[in-house]
């Protein structure tokens, strides 16, 4: 009996594919072991964290080579939308690019052009890394159909022109980055603001009008169910510092309340 083997498939799209929430840890610190052992906690990807943090590209490339085979895959949030950001962490081998700022039509062509070889776009061929660390195969045919493109909704002007950005071909994810949306309708980070709440909404619907995924922030498991009922579907949890800060949080208070039991 013969068997047929089914190509390799970027896990976080099936699981969006089949109705699934999927969920990142967003990675700051240049630390190989916290970026390992941080892909097999649980967690469906990795955000590397690029744009807000000091990991550079070496620690990209080093990360992609710790995490192979493991299970959450290695996505990369780029300091800002150019085709050589994207061109450099794709080489490395991330499974998805994150662009930030993607506020107009062409930016949003722009970061699906950085992840597409030719003709379909105008990514370059010299992925020596993102071969080695891929699956075996064709990396170029199995890269074109299995990079994400992430594109991050973070402006009023790009709220203002959703419709066009969101019809784009090649967007997997419209993400919502609601604090620096908020600083940009002029309400300074405020997250519960009606105007702030009607821009989301206006987001989630174009998004789901043209085919595309959703996702924003969400910092607790009660906050993704609360979203998820909003049509949010890819989720950035917080920091490996946050997660510390929590469990240390959790471990001290317990002590404190140890020393006032009567034991």
């Amino acid at each position: 009996m013969t068997t047929t083997t089914q190509p390799w498939a970027n896990t976080v799209r099936k699981k969006l594919q089949a109705g699934d929430a999927v969920t990142a840890i967003t990675i700051t610190v240049n630390s190989v072991d916290v970026a390992a052992h941080a892909a097999s906690m649980g967690f469906d990807f990795l955000w590397l964290e690029m744009e807000h943090s000091p990991i550079t590209l070496e620690t990209v490339r080093n990360i992609v080579l710790a995490t192979r085979g493991l299970p959450a895959l290695p996505f990369a949030r780029v300091p800002v939308n150019e085709i050589w950001t994207a061109k450099r962490v794709l080489d490395a081998g991330v499974h998805g690019v994150i662009f930030p700022f993607t506020s107009t039509p062409e930016l949003a062509r722009q970061a699906v052009a950085a992840c597409r070889y030719p003709p379909l776009g105008r990514r370059g061929s010299g992925a020596v890394l993102a071969k080695f660390c891929w699956p075996e195969g064709n990396y170029h045919d199995m890269a074109d159909e299995n990079v994400m493109v992430i594109t991050i909704v973070e402006e009023a002007s790009a709220v203002d022109r959703i419709d066009e950005i969101a019809a784009t071909p090649g967007i997997d994810v419209l993400f919502i980055g609601t604090s620096d949306l908020s600083f940009s309708l002029g309400l300074r980070g405020d997250q519960s603001h009606p105007t702030l709440q009607e821009a989301i909404k206006k987001v989630v619907k174009s998004a789901k009008n043209h085919g595309k995924f959703v996702g924003r922030p969400a910092g607790s498991a009660e906050k993704i169910a609360e979203f998820r009922e909003q049509g949010f579907s890819l989720f950035q949890a917080g920091t490996e510092i946050g997660l510390m800060s929590m469990g240390a949080k959790q471990m001290l208070g317990g002590i404190e309340r140890l020393k006032g039991a009567d034991i």
